[in-house]
């Protein structure tokens, strides 16, 4: 029996590890394009709108198929829609690499972000169904740092692989991992479902992606058009109308794609929404400072992901320890203050210049780096504790959704200030104008996340967490 039991427990280790490589892949690409942003602007002939939309397009779509892909993964089997995901995410990625024209570029990144939203929540709701209440918080942490290592380390990894091979290799790269993680997933993943599972909600689906597609566009797309274009206006208009649907019709629907009984625990809608501000105030500035450092301090694409080191160290040093601390003391804490370093760390880069060196930038990112950590590892702890097994697999989709809903409207709002202050051709002052604007609205939007992590998390998840399994959360 001890050997039985010892295998069990070596097994669901295993299985993490195996869920974490494919989350590895997935969230890499999220800022290994980065670094190479320029060079892809060199040989593609594109714009900014169309940088933006290379980066966007991605995690949009990751963002708008992520429910579909928790409501599958629960519904046909979470090992299998994780397969099925890393096979279309690898396909995708070959194509990447294969682009001749930024459309091509950008259609390509689309299909890797609907390989990545089959692939995200199953990797959350393979952990919530392997572990138990008591190890979660610390598997969780695991997941969560490898997903900000790979954030963190993806400007080096691209900026290597652009300098000494080509831009395209960070595509071509993913190829053989990719192989790789199907044979793993077979061997170490056990297959789960849910068995309440009844329908996919199409209608849903369509009107959350036509809103959040129609919302993204306006934002990247205004200042080339005019905020008050017919367009513009337009796109606006459709994402308002699409959302509003979206809302009514899973209020109504008897299997919605979106259990809403979900958002009345309190401390799973506080959660989602500190990771959705954080990813709205950083991931913009993740583009935009890479730009920063190639354009105007003129680094190599390897001296720019080598400058994001210190963040990259810190992050796998305190990502685990705030998922410890998070079983420990709850997440309110953690989180709380882990926004206000991001707060305190944009609002020290809005006064970067021309000019600065490496040793400028230092402390910047070393409160990036712990903060980010003490944000998205309690944060994503806090709201799948919250969330009953079966549950899993939405409850993941529903805070990666808003990590890259997030993500994708950060980029879009950041360069939407960014291109107000833009000259033609841009210069290094008017560049500078706008990375400080949207810096310091970035920072403003880290200070929002912190208050609402206060208010709304409970300050001791941890041992509530487990009594507070929905539909017991109706309490909260």
């Amino acid at each position: 029996m001890p050997t039985r039991l010892m295998t069990a427990e070596n097994k669901k280790w295993w299985t993490l590890a195996a869920v974490s490589f494919g989350l590895f892949m997935i969230m890499l690409d999220n800022t290994v394009v980065n670094v190479a942003l320029p060079s892809i602007q060199r040989d593609l002939g594109v714009g900014l709108s169309e940088l933006e939309w290379i980066v966007s397009g991605y995690a949009l779509t990751f963002a708008a198929l992520m429910l579909i892909g928790g409501k599958l993964a629960d519904a046909y089997g979470r090992r299998l829609v994780f397969v099925i995901g890393i096979v279309v995410f690898t396909v995708a990625s070959l194509l990447c690499g294969l682009s001749t024209s930024g459309d091509m570029l950008i259609a390509s990144r689309v299909l890797q972000g609907a390989g990545a939203a089959m692939m995200n929540p199953a990797t959350l709701s393979i952990i919530a169904a392997t572990f138990p209440p008591r190890q979660r918080g610390t598997a969780i942490g695991i997941w969560a740092g490898v997903s900000a290592l790979a954030l963190a380390i993806g400007p080096l990894v691209g900026g290597l692989l652009t300098e000494h091979a080509s831009w395209n290799w960070i595509f071509f790269v993913n190829v053989p991992f990719g192989i790789l993680g199907v044979f793993a997933s077979f061997l170490l993943i056990d297959e789960s479902h849910d068995p309440t599972h009844e329908r996919l909600d199409v209608p849903g689906l369509a009107t959350s992606s036509l809103g959040l597609f129609a919302l993204t566009y306006g934002l990247i797309e205004a200042n080339t058009y005019g905020w008050t274009s017919p367009r513009i206006v337009g796109a606006f208009a459709v994402a308002v109308v699409a959302l509003g649907a979206f809302v009514v019709l899973e209020r109504r629907q008897r299997a919605p794609m979106l259990d809403l009984s979900l958002f009345r625990n309190r401390t799973y809608v506080g959660a989602n929404l500190a990771i959705l501000l954080v990813s709205l105030a950083m991931f913009g500035v993740f583009f935009f400072m890479s730009l920063y450092m190639q354009n105007i301090l003129h680094y190599s694409a390897v001296e720019t992901g080598a400058a994001f080191l210190p963040m990259t160290i810190l992050v796998i040093i305190v990502a685990p320890l705030a998922g410890r601390l998070s079983d420990r003391l709850g997440s309110r804490g953690l989180i709380t203050a882990g926004m206000l370093l991001l707060a305190a760390q944009l609002l020290y880069f809005s006064q970067l210049g021309t000019d600065s060196t490496f040793w400028t930038l230092l402390p910047g990112l070393a409160l990036g780096g712990i903060g980010m950590s003490m944000t998205m590892t309690p944060g994503t702890a806090a709201a799948t504790r919250a969330v009953p097994v079966e549950k899993a697999g939405v409850g993941a989709a529903v805070l990666n959704a808003f990590r890259q809903v997030g993500g994708s409207t950060g980029i879009a709002l950041m360069g939407a200030i960014m291109a107000a202050k833009l000259t033609e051709p841009p210069t290094p002052a008017s560049f500078m104008a706008g990375f400080e604007n949207a810096l310091l609205v970035a920072s403003a939007i880290a200070l929002v996340g912190a208050v609402v992590a206060a208010l709304l998390i409970r300050p001791h998840d941890r041992t509530r967490g487990e009594e507070e399994q929905l539909p017991a959360a109706e309490a909260a």
